[in-house]
């Protein structure tokens, strides 16, 4: 088959040997697969992503040498079940499937050696994990069921009340996931700061109340003025370097950080802000089985509006070039991958 190839760090369009279920999966056809950041900076900074996810204990076994075709965020078309395969789901059912394999161990399809994503004509899913998309909900929605899940388990882990509000730092994918779900829960109001026009305007379209361009304003001061004295929940959704000691240095007394953001670089903090702050910081990753369902229903009820997020469609031949163009924060929100 043919798939993108991420090789010495390069994005190549190769022939690739045809993935073929074995027992307890099923083989698709891949229709459309979401480009995400956290594979922009696979392609840069992958030995990082590698080392950083076994110091932490997670069962990470990339080899960073060996070719990986990357794309977690898909739906997909039913071609057939593997050997003595019972599963919910038929040939011509479209499907979504949270992006974990069990072959070999437990894997993340797209950051795998054995396992090809997305960015491939077929995959292979596990049976168990695969959901069938509700009549209706188009196919390039129901394939950012994954992004949209980080937004609603980032906010489901902030733990937020009536005596809180948001404030989301950065309006790439990430953030708009997270404004996306603070919508769905009633957690009002929501302000959100992005440098670029271009993403403020999506945040406004997505369900944000309030939107800042933090070169013309400090976003804890427009949060301030709109949250009429509810505590601050921050979500930090750009992970660069500098972003977490700024945050702690500009939130108000007794403020949540919740890192959503995936910063790639050793970072500093400096723990007397937070301690005479008393701020509090969760990190997050990922999120739940129950918490993929709900958004996949969101989304078929309309609950969670996608399209605007969709800015760019290319085939395979067309990856390469996405990942340059969405590397411009002004050009693109979601590119969609369709083989």
């Amino acid at each position: 088959m043919r798939a993108v190839v991420m090789r010495n760090k390069q994005l190549v369009l190769d022939e690739v040997a045809d993935p073929v279920p074995e027992q307890g999966e099923i083989l698709v056809r891949t229709l459309a697969c979401g480009i995400c950041g956290s594979d922009l900076h696979a392609l840069k900074h992958i030995e990082k992503m590698v080392a950083a996810a076994r110091d932490g204990g997670a069962p990470f076994v990339l080899d960073p040498g060996r070719d990986v075709v990357m794309g977690h965020e898909y739906c997909a078309e039913v071609l057939d079940l593997g050997p003595d395969t019972p599963a919910a789901v038929k040939p011509g059912d479209r499907v979504v499937s949270m992006p974990i394999s069990f072959r070999g161990g437990f894997q993340g399809i797209g950051y795998s050696n054995e396992v090809p994503g997305g960015y491939g004509e077929r995959m292979v899913l596990p049976a168990l994990t695969a959901l069938q998309v509700p009549n209706g909900l188009p196919t390039e929605h129901a394939a950012l069921t994954e992004p949209m899940a980080v937004g609603l388990h980032a906010v489901n882990k902030a733990r937020m009340d009536s005596s809180d509000a948001a404030l989301v730092i950065g309006c790439g994918p990430v953030g708009l996931a997270v404004i996306a779900a603070l919508r769905l829960k009633g957690l009002r109001p929501i302000v959100a700061a992005d440098y670029s026009p271009m993403r403020r305007q999506l945040a406004e379209r997505i369900g944000a109340d309030a939107v800042v361009d933090p070169a013309a304003q400090r976003p804890v001061a427009a949060f301030e003025h709109a949250a009429g004295g509810r505590s601050a929940v921050i979500f930090e959704c750009v992970g660069v370097p500098g972003i977490l000691d700024q945050l702690m240095r500009e939130a108000p007394r007794g403020g949540r950080i919740v890192v959503v953001g995936v910063c790639m670089e050793d970072d500093r903090i400096r723990p007397m802000i937070g301690i005479n702050k008393e701020l509090a910081m969760q990190f997050v990753l990922g999120y739940t089985p129950d918490e993929f369902a709900e958004t996949l229903l969101a989304l078929a009820d309309g609950r969670i509006a996608v399209a605007p997020l969709i800015t760019g469609r290319v085939s395979l031949d067309g990856v390469a070039a996405a990942f340059e163009a969405l590397a411009q924060p002004d050009a693109h929100a979601k590119i969609l991958v369709e083989p």
